[in-house]
């Protein structure tokens, strides 16, 4: 894979390899040069990725209602209408 480096030295990490790493907007990363002259490129010890990521609070509720409501009646609800029954 190749990309090109700008005038202020960024360049842009395939897909591909951001996928592979887990790297995600704001994510630190690490540049080790090894002793045959490569560069490594991985994840910053202590940064956590989308694979490991701890849930929040709102994910744990994923389909964990209780309401024994028909769309209508929480519709209503959410309009401020009055509640059917």
């Amino acid at each position: 894979m190749s990309t090109t480096v700008t005038s202020k030295g960024q360049v842009t990490i395939p897909k591909k390899v951001r996928d592979y790493l887990g790297i995600e907007t704001g994510s630190a990363v690490d540049f080790e040069l090894t002793r045959n002259g490569e560069v490594r490129l991985q994840l910053a010890k202590g940064e956590r990725t989308s694979r490991r990521r701890a849930r929040s609070r709102f994910d744990k509720l994923v389909g964990r209602a209780t309401v024994k409501m028909t769309t209508e009646q929480i519709m209503a609800l959410t309009r401020g209408a009055r509640r059917t029954r």
